[in-house]
C-alpha cells in the first residue's frame, strides 16, 4: 500500500513539475538570469569586460569570476538548448535536495520513501523553487552541494564542495565557521583550501575580471537590485524596510546578524552531537538566508527544509511553527494579506514573515528553546492552547507597534545607467524632445501607474541644485539623482508604492526650497516665502 503511495506521490512531483516547466516557458521574462549568464559569458569570450555587461533587463552578472568559469559551458549550446538543459537540471536538484532531508523526516526506510517523495512535492510547489525555474538561478544547485557535503559520510574530500559553492557564490562560506564550531577543523581546512584554489584559478585564467570584482564590484550590492524590496527576506532588507537611518544601519545590522548567526551555530553544533547531521545542516543555510545582505525568494530554499523538519517534529508547538514557516514560503504574506491589515505593525509583520521566520529559528534551533507540545492525549489541547496564545500575542505586539513614517519598500531612484530603458524614462526620449519638454518651471513630470508601484519621471530647470522624494509626513528625505542624460537637460526617475502621500521637493544651490509637489505630484505648490 505503501510502496502505491509512494508512486502517486512521485506521479504527482511530475505532474507538478511539467506544469511548472510549462509555465516558466510561456512568459515572456523567462529565465531571465539564465539569459545574463549566457549574454555576459558570450561577451567574456568576445573579449569584453565581464562587470561590465548589462542585460536588456537592466541586470549585471554578480558572481565571482570562478562561477564565470563553471558557468561558460551555457554558451557552448544555443540558449533555447540551455534553457531546457537548465530546466531539466533544476528539476533533478530539487529531488536530490529532498533525498537527505527526507531520510531526516523519518526513521522506518518505507516511511523514508514517502517523506522524500512528499519533500520533493512541497519544494516543487514552493515560491523559492518556483523562482529558481522562473529566473533560470543557481541557488538550488549551491543548496545541494552545501547538503551533499556537510551531511555526507566522513572522508578525505568533505568540506571541498562547500569550497567551490562558496566560490560560485559567497554564502556557503558560513558553513566554514559551522566546522570550525563544531570542531572539524579538517573540514573547515579543506573548504576554506577549496575556496581559495578556485579563486587562484580565476585569476590565473581571468586575472582582470578578478581584480575588478574583489578589488570593488563584490561590495557593490546596489548592482544586485532595490534592496528594501519585499523580495530581499534577509535581516539588512528588513531593517532597510523598517527605515533604519543609513548612518547607524552598518552597525546595527552587524550586531544582528552576529547574534542570530552565533545563536544558530550553536543550535547546529547541539543538533550535529545529538546525531542530527540533516537539522544541522539546514539551520546553518537558514543562518545564511538571514546574514546574507541579498536574500531574494530563490535563495529561500533553505527556509522550506526547515519547515518541513519542523513540521515532521515531535510536539504541537512546532508542528504549527513549521506549518506557519510553510505557508510563508509558499505565499508571500504581505501581498496575500495585505487587504486584511488595518495596523502598520500587523502589515510589517506580513511583509517581513519570512525574515522574522528564519530569525526566530536560527534563535530558538529546531525547538530547542520552544516550548513542546507533550505526546500525550489529556496534555495536546494544552499545547495547541498554547500554541494559540502565543500566535495571538504575537499579532497583538505588532498590532500597537508604529512603522517609522514613509517606510516604502519599493522605492527606488534610478541612475545614469537605467536611461536607456523606456520603461523607467518614458517622458521624454532624446536631447531635442526633453528640451521641449522641459519650462521654466523647476520641475516638469509625467506618472504611470502600474499595478503594484507608481513611477516619476521628468527635468528640472538649471535653478534645481537637489531633488528630494518624502514617502510619507515625517518620513525621511529620499534623494533623486539628477542626471545629465543629455547635452543641457538633467532628468531624473524613480518608483514608489504609492503616491497618496508623497511630496518631492525641488531645493536651489542655497538651500532654499524653490518649489513642493503634492502628495499625488500633479500639480506644483510654489513654497512661499517665509
Amino acid at each position: 500500500m505503501r510502496d502505491r503511495r509512494v508512486t502517486l506521490l512521485w506521479i504527482g512531483f511530475g505532474v507538478l513539475a511539467l506544469i511548472s516547466v510549462t509555465l516558466v516557458l510561456r512568459r515572456p521574462d523567462r529565465l531571465s538570469d539564465l539569459h545574463i549568464y549566457h549574454g555576459a559569458l558570450t561577451d567574456l569570450r568576445a573579449g569584453r569586460p565581464l562587470y561590465e555587461y548589462v542585460a536588456a533587463n537592466g541586470g549585471p552578472f554578480t558572481y565571482p569570476p570562478f562561477a564565470a568559469l563553471v558557468l561558460l559551458p551555457v554558451t557552448a549550446v544555443p540558449l533555447g538548448v540551455a534553457e531546457a538543459l537548465w530546466l531539466a537540471a533544476t528539476c533533478a536538484a530539487v529531488v536530490a535536495v529532498a533525498v537527505p532531508v527526507g531520510r531526516a523526516l523519518a526513521a522506518d526506510r518505507t516511511d523514508r520513501r514517502v517523506a522524500v517523495a512528499v519533500t520533493a512535492g512541497v519544494l516543487m510547489l514552493s515560491a523559492p523553487v518556483q523562482s529558481n525555474l522562473r529566473f533560470g538561478q543557481v541557488s538550488i544547485f549551491i543548496v545541494l552541494m552545501a547538503l551533499l557535503d556537510a551531511i555526507g559520510r566522513p572522508s578525505r574530500f568533505r568540506g571541498v564542495l562547500i569550497g567551490v559553492a562558496a566560490a560560485i557564490k559567497l554564502t556557503p562560506l558560513i558553513f566554514v565557521a559551522y566546522f570550525v564550531v563544531s570542531g572539524r577543523y579538517r573540514d573547515a581546512a579543506r573548504a576554506t583550501g577549496a575556496f581559495l584554489a578556485c579563486g587562484v584559478l580565476a585569476v590565473v585564467l581571468l586575472p582582470q575580471e578578478s581584480l575588478t570584482y574583489w578589488a570593488g564590484t563584490v561590495a557593490q550590492t546596489e548592482r544586485i537590485g532595490n534592496l528594501a524590496s519585499l523580495g530581499n527576506q534577509s535581516v539588512h532588507g528588513m531593517l532597510l524596510r523598517l527605515g533604519v537611518h543609513e548612518s547607524t544601519l552598518p552597525l546595527v545590522w552587524a550586531a544582528m546578524v552576529a547574534l542570530v548567526c552565533g545563536l544558530a551555530l550553536l543550535r547546529a553544533r547541539w543538533l550535529a552531537a545529538a546525531g542530527r547531521p540533516g537539522h544541522a545542516v539546514v539551520l546553518v543555510g537558514c543562518a545564511s538566508v538571514a546574514a546574507s545582505p541579498v536574500s531574494w525568494t530563490h535563495h529561500q530554499v533553505w527556509t522550506v527544509l526547515a519547515a518541513m523538519l519542523l513540521v515532521g517534529a515531535v510536539g504541537v508547538t512546532r508542528r504549527v511553527a513549521g506549518v506557519a514557516l510553510l505557508a510563508g514560503t509558499v505565499f508571500s504574506l504581505g501581498v496575500v494579506l495585505a487587504p486584511f491589515s488595518a495596523r502598520p505593525g500587523v502589515q510589517f509583520l506580513f511583509e517581513n514573515a519570512r525574515a522574522l521566520g528564519v530569525c526566530l529559528l536560527c534563535v530558538a534551533g529546531f525547538g530547542a528553546a520552544v516550548a513542546v507540545g507533550s505526546r500525550r492525549p489529556p496534555m495536546r489541547r494544552r499545547a495547541w492552547l498554547r500554541a494559540g496564545v502565543a500566535t495571538a500575542g504575537v499579532l497583538a505586539f505588532f498590532a500597537v507597534q508604529p512603522l517609522p513614517a514613509g517606510a516604502d519598500p519599493t522605492f527606488k531612484a534610478y541612475r545614469s545607467e537605467d536611461v536607456v530603458n523606456p520603461r523607467y524614462f518614458f517622458v521624454c526620449r532624446g536631447p531635442q524632445e526633453c528640451a521641449r519638454y522641459g519650462t521654466d518651471a523647476p520641475v516638469t513630470f509625467g506618472t504611470r501607474a502600474e499595478k503594484t508601484k507608481v513611477r516619476v519621471n521628468g527635468v528640472v530647470s538649471a535653478q534645481v541644485a537637489r531633488l528630494e522624494y518624502h514617502s510619507a509626513p515625517g518620513g525621511s528625505a529620499r534623494h533623486i539623482p539628477l542626471l545629465s542624460a543629455y547635452p543641457g537637460v538633467r532628468t531624473f526617475s524613480f518608483r514608489s508604492a504609492t503616491m497618496t502621500h508623497g511630496r518631492l521637493v525641488a531645493y536651489a544651490a542655497d538651500g532654499r526650497v524653490l518649489a513642493t509637489y503634492d502628495d499625488e505630484l500633479a500639480a506644483a505648490l510654489p513654497t512661499r516665502p517665509g
